[in-house]
């Protein structure tokens, strides 16, 4: 597409030759002749003199630093996003129901279903939905609007997915929580009788799994993003345009603000609440509700195996030391009223 074309659709400023035509998007590093990069991060600025691209997208302040032909835009990052999708366009696949689909509901001709794809009975598919082989839907589901499916991805019973959701293979929404009552040494099986309802332009990252709700749903709100490998537990609710990182843990009945964002593997245990907008740090436990926003972050610093385990050490003596230092403190007051 031209510059100029690209800007017609997508907005910013246009600084140089409109005319310009690019077909992909690269780094500052990696582009060629032909793919317009983009600069996010101050410190890649000294790329901008080095870059091989045709064009370059760059927030105001660098927009003096290049002569090549530019878009200028305040979110230099989202703008590339855009670009990305407007250059790489989804692509299609065939019209219709393949003939080794079993569909036992009405589907739209809009739709796209792929080979061996199953969908249950009372199924609601909406229009422009794409299911990829392999899919299953169970009985009773809500599909919205363009969402699409991929390879394998399960959608248990009377589920709920809203519109423009994207489903990564393998990912598995409605599974039965991890709910059992101890009767002597025996575990007794609760019926998880609650749904997955899972809002607008939400994205669930392959392999990810959403358990139903024990009695009321498990509900993920709209925007959220999830990214592979997460467990979210029955009756977890995620407020809107929240986003988790990869092998994120989220125990039962936890409900997560909105706008809050979770680095990889970091775990939250049971039946606590987040405010909006708080951000979990890579690798942290949170074992209690947090009612302010704010970044939270419980890593012990990484350093040399034996200065760890000597710190370690120290730690665990932490709580006699308070003990000492209070008695210690206790002392000295005494000492100070007799004087």
């Amino acid at each position: 597409m031209r510059l100029d074309e690209i800007v017609t659709r997508l907005g910013g400023s246009l600084k140089g030759d409109g005319s310009v035509v690019v077909s992909q998007v690269g780094s500052l590093a990696s582009a060629s002749v032909g793919q317009i990069a983009f600069l996010v991060n101050p410190k890649y600025r000294q790329q901008l003199q080095t870059t091989q691209a045709t064009a370059v997208i760059v927030p105001p302040q660098f927009a003096g630093e290049t002569m090549l032909p530019r878009i200028v835009h305040q979110n230099a990052y989202a703008y590339y996003a855009r670009v990305v999708g407007l250059l790489n366009p989804q692509d299609q696949r065939p019209l219709g129901v393949h003939p080794s689909a079993v569909v036992q509901s009405h589907v739209p001709a809009s739709a796209r279903i792929g080979e061996n794809v199953v969908i249950g009975e009372n199924v609601v598919i909406g229009e422009n939905v794409t299911l990829y082989p392999g899919c299953v839907v169970g009985d009773d589901v809500s599909i919205g609007d363009d969402s699409l499916l991929y390879p394998n991805s399960v959608v248990y019973r009377h589920c709920v997915i809203g519109q423009r959701a994207v489903i990564q293979a393998g990912a598995v929404i409605g599974s039965d929580g991890f709910g059992f009552a101890k009767e002597g040494e025996r575990w007794i099986k609760i019926p998880q009788i609650g749904r997955v309802v899972i809002g607008d332009d939400v994205e669930i990252g392959a392999n990810t799994s959403i358990d139903r709700g024990a009695l009321d749903d498990t509900v993920i709100g709209d925007g959220v993003k999830l990214d592979n490998q997460i467990q979210i537990a029955h009756n977890v609710v995620i407020g809107e345009h929240a986003a988790m990182a990869g092998c994120v843990g989220i125990a039962g009945s936890t409900k997560i603000g909105r706008r809050c964002t979770v680095g990889g593997a970091g775990m939250i245990v049971g039946h606590l609440e987040l405010a909006d907008d708080v951000h979990i740090s890579a690798g942290t436990m949170v074992t209690k509700s947090l009612r302010k926003p704010g970044q939270y972050t419980s890593i012990f610093p990484l350093e040399a195996h034996q200065e760890w385990l000597h710190n370690a050490a120290q730690i665990k003596r932490l709580a006699k030391l308070a003990e000492r230092v209070s008695e210690l403190e206790k002392k000295l007051e005494q000492m100070e009223k007799t004087s």
